[in-house]
């Protein structure tokens, strides 16, 4: 699909704009540094679109997966000299965010912010919510809908779900004339009503497993077997060093203290737990973390590539939904490259890119069903290789970088 973006505000009015602002759709933001553009979607429909201004050089805009995470009509930049940033959408507590302004150039002009013109920025902020999806990337985006065995879908059980009344009007259902956007501001503070009025949507992040995990893995086992390492804390000091070294030494394993793949193997093994799992799914709702399980990638030293995946348009007669992909470009670093094992590349534009990944991950059951009952309208999946970054903390969805800002 090819758009094209002029200067000022293109609406297209016809779909989630037209919902009540009790009944808002899940919108998906793209930003494409390459066309200077930012294109908001409902699934798979063109609902919005603006030229934009991302971060110039020496101050350039990140590209990943974001979330809206506060929201202020006025706001004043606290880094740069209290530059007015009105109808502030922020993506990072570290200061990257979505803003009106009057330059707005074809070209990268800001100092990281995403800059939009003020009419189109007035409007964007009435029709989002805080946990609202922002993509940005080097190259455009279009979300596409994808159907597999992997993916969740709601456990069925309300009889109210039989009911012939849609949970939202679907795009098809709604008038297509252009209408006027609704005046009421969301507060800052509140996340966006819900579509189908149940808990807020989750966020699943599923990326490999950090040594902190595995070390907390290697702890409990190494205790369970009678080699007391203390409480595990996912660091390992001077007791687990001594307690991998004993396991060692009683295995008839080369002796040096340090967690080896083939260590690691081997005390799981002893233990009857199986293959290491190499990978982790974590799973949030409104900010705040649920619970997290270890999943098993196979092929690891295939790249998982970076991928995005949202949840909507439930039917009310069989309970189920769509999900709606894109795949962003994978820039892992070297040195992550060669700690986590990765020697093949993902190419992002590659088909079926998405499914041969998820065709390599190995989720436990009992994770699957209790997904399948938190799932809900807007809920998403991201799965990359990139691990959860600096970014990602308290208050805040998964936020992945694909490549930082170059200072």
């Amino acid at each position: 699909m090819r758009l094209a973006f002029g200067i000022g505000l293109v609406l297209a009015l016809s779909a989630s704009t037209a919902l009540a602002a009790d009944n808002p759709a899940p919108l998906q933001i793209v930003v494409s540094k390459d066309q200077q553009s930012l294109v908001v979607y409902d699934g798979d429909t063109v609902i919005a679109t603006s030229n934009v201004s991302t971060g110039k050089a020496g101050h350039s805009t990140p590209t990943g997966i974001f979330s809206i995470l506060e929201k202020r009509r006025f706001h004043k930049s606290n880094i740069y000299s209290n530059a007015p940033m009105p109808f502030m959408q922020r993506l990072t507590w570290s200061g990257i965010a979505l803003h009106a302004s009057n330059h707005v150039p074809a070209y990268p002009a800001s100092h990281g912010c995403v800059r939009m013109p003020e009419d189109f920025a007035r409007h964007l902020f009435k029709m989002t919510g805080r946990g609202a999806h922002v993509l940005i990337s080097d190259r455009q985006l279009t979300p596409a809908a994808i159907a597999d065995p992997f993916l969740f879908q709601p456990t069925a059980s309300e009889p109210a779900l039989l009911s012939d009344v849609p949970l939202r009007p679907s795009v098809s259902q709604v008038h297509s004339k252009a209408v006027e956007v609704a005046t009421v501001e969301p507060s800052p503070l509140k996340a966006a009503p819900l579509a189908n009025g149940d808990e807020p949507p989750i966020r699943m992040l599923i990326t490999r497993r950090g040594e902190r995990e595995i070390t907390l893995d290697v702890q409990a086992l190494l205790n369970g077997r009678g080699y007391a390492v203390g409480i595990p804390d996912g660091y390992a000091g001077p007791l687990t060093v001594e307690a991998i070294k004993a396991f060692q030494t009683a295995e008839n394993l080369a002796v040096d203290g340090k967690m080896t793949p083939t260590f690691v193997e081997a005390l799981y093994a002893k233990a009857g737990k199986g293959k290491p799992p190499n990978g982790q799914l974590l799973v949030r709702r409104d900010f705040t973390p649920l619970f997290a399980t270890p999943v098993v990638i196979a092929q690891p030293e295939i790249a998982l590539g970076t991928h995005f995946l949202q949840f909507q348009n439930i039917d009310a007669s069989t309970g189920k939904g769509e999900w709606f992909a894109m795949t962003l470009d994978n820039a892992v670093p070297g040195p992550m490259k060669k700690r986590l094992g990765i020697t093949v590349e993902e190419d992002a534009m590659a088909f079926n890119a998405i499914q041969r990944t998820m065709s390599r991950i190995a989720i436990p059951e009992d994770a699957r069903r209790r997904i399948n009952d938190l799932l809900t309208e807007g809920s998403s999946l991201t799965i990359s290789d990139m691990g959860i970054g600096q970014e990602t903390g308290d208050g805040t969805d998964f936020v992945t970088i694909t490549r930082a800002p170059k200072s």
